[in-house]
């Protein structure tokens, strides 16, 4: 397989192949972010869209520190214009009631559910929670700068998240009982 070093050298050079490996190469990781945050896939197609529109705009500053960088910085460029997306479409609102969540003595064990199951669930939370809950996660954000993103208090990142895990583990438990592993 090609390596990213190489792959970015030939986009660097103007060829238009190897912008075109770069989009199928990592399009398949791209919609699996956009789907972390926002649920309608035409509207993920529209963010991808203008996600590649910025990486290719932007590659000439961008700064190879490895292989996987350049995959890293394009999810980045991906996960910020979904949350672009969100705010702009008036998407993402914080939910202050509190589900009933799972029983703490409960330990809810996600091992055996396949991942994509996990993603539809985490698709399934209400959008404030589930941003909250794919900054903190997968993005490795701080509540800090989740509320800096966000436009929204430290506190407010905090229980987001607190609910937003509560609701997963509760989805994973019921799921777990009425599915035959």
């Amino acid at each position: 397989m090609e390596t990213e070093k190489s792959l970015l050298e030939d986009i660097l050079q103007g060829k238009r192949t190897a912008m075109r490996r770069l989009y199928e190469r990592y399009s398949g990781y791209a919609m699996a972010v956009g789907l972390r945050y926002i649920a309608d896939r035409d509207a993920v197609q529209d963010v991808l869209q203008d996600s590649f529109v910025k990486v290719f705009a932007a590659i000439d500053g961008f700064s190879y520190r490895g292989e996987g960088s350049l995959k890293a910085w394009v999810m980045r460029i991906v996960a910020n214009e979904s949350l672009n997306y969100l705010k702009q479409n008036q998407r993402l609102q914080f939910v202050d009631e509190m589900p009933d969540v799972a029983d703490e003595d409960e330990e809810v064990d996600v091992k055996n559910i396949p991942m994509s199951v996990v993603m539809q669930m985490i698709q399934q939370l209400p959008a404030g929670y589930r941003t909250v809950f794919n900054q903190f996660v997968f993005e490795e954000k701080s509540h800090r700068e989740i509320a800096s993103d966000l436009g929204i208090k430290e506190s407010t990142s905090a229980s987001q998240y607190f609910r937003a895990k509560n609701l997963l583990a509760k989805m994973i438990q019921e799921y777990s009982k009425t599915t035959t592993i």
